[in-house]
């Protein structure tokens, strides 16, 4: 195999000067040995050594570049699935964690081209300026998985679950517990393609509704970096502008969702105002047990990274993306068609926590902290 290294400084320095900004500092490239802290930045701050030659023996080497840690998942579930599956293959792993930052995600990815990955799994803070990490690393001769969020690029393997349909998952249950009233959409970062994925599943089920005149959305907030506590400061400002005639709200994942109903509790709106999320976060699922939020969204993660870990090895023997096995043909939104694994999402209601519970994702005394015993399935 070619020395990436080498061969990625003419394009390096074309393609991401512009991009890297002055944030390399922050870049931190971690091997994959760090232990999950579901609070806090889960990546140690343990440089790879970039000199080494890491695929010594021949093992493949996968690099990951998180866009962030913020959630939950990703040190608990999706980070520790990628790594597991690289290792169990015999290949070799290691990531960073871009900190909700696109410079510092075009910096990492700087870096993990030049400690000579032969695979690149990217899980993209902005779709769009990411490309020209993408461009390096292909003029490396590397090939990339777009992680959970699109790339629109036919060279890349785009492995997620199917958002659209959580966005379509989220709407169908709310609308079932609230067919008529007030709706708010709190959806995530404008610049991540999921949020405008699981816009679309909103729309496809409620614009038939508002078209009807049973409901009518009052408040519609992009929020950044999917931040819980900017999604409280939407929720406060739209309760106020609608002198709290709320009855439901979509909220595109459960660290929003926790917002939105710390906002509602503030006015002793929580648990009548129905609440939508997805992550399957312990968090929420204890929410959905306690009646104040509706559904989350189960994306098994822990399967999601398993399939990301075993399709870079894959690409480390044939970087085909569409030899991956298990892709199929996917038209993006701006009509190009790239290879895609789209997994299913499980909507977890109060009467199906047993699923959770049976997939060791939680276990009792999480789900059921505060819960009146026996007043849903799986709280004895």
């Amino acid at each position: 195999m070619l020395n990436k290294k080498v061969i990625a400084l003419g394009a390096l320095s074309a393609l991401l000067l512009g991009a890297c900004g002055s944030d390399k500092s922050s870049s931190d490239t971690t091997t994959g040995d760090t232990t999950a802290d579901t609070t806090a930045d889960t990546t140690a701050d343990t440089t790879a050594d970039t000199t080494a030659d890491t695929t010594a023996g021949g093992g493949c080497l996968v690099g990951v570049s998180w866009f962030t840690f913020q959630e939950e998942r990703y040190g608990l579930r999706d980070e520790p699935a990628v790594k597991a599956a690289v290792e169990a293959g015999g290949g070799e792993y290691i990531s960073n964690d871009g900190k909700n930052s696109a410079e510092t995600q075009a910096a990492n990815v700087e870096d993990l081209i030049n400690a000579g990955v032969d695979v690149l799994v990217i899980d993209a803070f902005d779709s769009e300026a990411i490309k020209p990490s993408v461009a390096a690393a292909q003029a490396a001769g590397i090939p990339v998985i777009a992680y959970d969020r699109l790339i629109e690029d036919p060279s890349v393997l785009y492995l997620t679950h199917d958002n659209v349909e959580v966005g379509r998952i989220i709407a169908r249950q709310i609308t079932s517990e609230v067919p008529t009233g007030n709706y708010v959409f709190i959806k995530g970062d404008q610049a991540n393609p999921n949020s405008l994925f699981l816009e679309g599943g909103f729309h496809e089920i409620i614009d038939p509704l508002v078209a009807s005149g049973a409901i009518k959305v009052v408040g519609d907030e992009y929020t950044d970096s999917w931040a819980p506590e900017t999604a409280q400061t939407n929720m406060e400002q739209i309760l106020t502008s609608n002198n709290n005639a709320v009855d439901a709200v979509l909220s595109q994942n459960d660290g929003m969702a926790g917002g939105v109903i710390a906002a509602l509790a503030l006015q002793g709106m929580d648990g009548t105002v129905k609440v939508g999320g997805q992550d399957g976060d312990l968090a929420a699922l204890n929410r959905v047990a306690l009646g104040t939020q509706s559904v989350s969204v189960w994306k098994n993660t822990t399967e999601l990274g398993t399939a990301a870990g075993e399709a870079a090895l894959q690409l480390c023997g044939n970087p085909d993306p569409s030899a991956v096995t298990g892709t199929s043909p996917y038209e993006t939104p701006s009509g190009e068609t790239v290879s895609a694994i789209l997994l299913k999402p499980t909507p977890i209601t109060k009467d199906n926590l047993q699923v959770v519970l049976d997939a060791d994702w939680i276990d009792v005394a999480t789900l059921c902290q505060g819960v009146a015993a026996g007043s849903v399935d799986g709280c004895p």
